[in-house]
């Protein structure tokens, strides 16, 4: 094909997409273009307790369902009765696990080790979120597969529990510690 005529081929073609680039960019092109002009917010509405003027209409505003949906992501989702009881053996055995190493100490390797003997996963399958090891203290472990995970925590006074939850929404079991 000669210069010319891929010339020829391509200017159409960049003509073609100019012109649809530029009708994307048009608001009044946009259906809703009329409606939300004259609904547009003017502001917040006051909080209950806030006295003043409600402009109309306004923007909803709820500090704590905020809060709620930022940290949604640390929620662990549902799972069903029969999940839970099917996890129940695991989260006895990780509790029974977690006991003897709260009375004793440990590292986290053999932490990770212990754990994922009760669940029956690979070491590299368990979380651990923890604060002190020895004595045993304030730290939660878990692991699961699927959807159901099975959590388990030694608190402060070295008290071991665990229970079957479901993976949290950003894949997790343990949930998100944050951080802003």
């Amino acid at each position: 094909m000669s210069w010319k005529r891929s010339r020829r081929l391509t200017v159409p073609v960049l003509v073609l997409i100019a012109v649809a680039a530029a009708s994307c960019a048009d608001p009044s092109a946009d259906p809703r273009a009329g409606e939300t002009a004259s609904a547009a917010a003017e502001g917040y509405c006051p909080l209950p307790e806030e006295d003043g003027p409600t402009p109309t209409p306004c923007i909803t505003f709820d500090w704590n369902q905020r809060v709620a949906e930022n940290h949604a992501y640390r929620s662990p989702m549902p799972i069903t009765s029969l999940q839970k009881q099917q996890g129940a053996p695991r989260a006895e055995a990780l509790t029974r696990a977690l006991r003897k190493l709260a009375a004793k100490g440990t590292t986290e390797a053999a932490l990770r080790d212990a754990a994922a003997g009760a669940l029956g996963l690979r070491p590299a399958q368990i979380e651990i979120q923890g604060f002190r090891f020895d004595p045993l203290r304030d730290v939660l472990v878990g692991g699961g597969q699927g959807r159901v995970c099975v959590n388990g925590t030694i608190d402060a006074t070295g008290r071991a529990s665990a229970e079957v939850v479901g993976r949290t929404a950003d894949g997790t079991c343990l949930p998100g510690l944050g951080g802003h």
